[in-house]
């Protein structure tokens, strides 16, 4: 191999290794905060993904998830809480809010309604 050959290999390595920390590393997660009436109250902002993508909530109090989806793309028209029964439509440019009590712990992942865009629910 001649010093052209191993730049690339290193360099193809290195992407590759970006990649999997893109789309496997661990995500920073996000608590929702307890407004004035008692409801767990956070905002996702949807632009090519859900941003956060990660939200922490407590069991048993009422949650307020409040999508603004900031863009015009077909994929992120719906958010899907499959787990929870819950499927919403995104109006672009309008912010949606989903209402609900989780009444049991875990992890309950969420999708957009063509299971493009991720994100992911812990309850706690």
């Amino acid at each position: 191999m001649d010093t052209i050959e191993i730049i690339v290999l290193i360099g193809g390595v290195g992407l590759i290794a970006l990649v999997f920390w893109y789309f496997f590393g661990e995500r920073e997660q996000v608590a929702a905060v307890v407004n004035a009436s008692g409801v767990q109250e956070i905002d996702v902002t949807v632009k090519g993904g859900y941003s956060p993508d990660v939200i922490v909530v407590d069991r048993g109090q009422p949650v307020r998830l409040n999508f603004y989806r900031d863009e015009t793309s077909s994929c992120s028209e719906q958010v899907v809480f499959g787990d929870l029964g819950i499927a919403r439509d995104l109006p672009a440019f309008k912010t949606t809010a989903i209402e609900f009590t989780p009444d049991k712990a875990g992890e309950f992942p969420f999708a957009c309604g063509m299971n493009m865009l991720h994100g992911k629910l812990i309850v706690r």
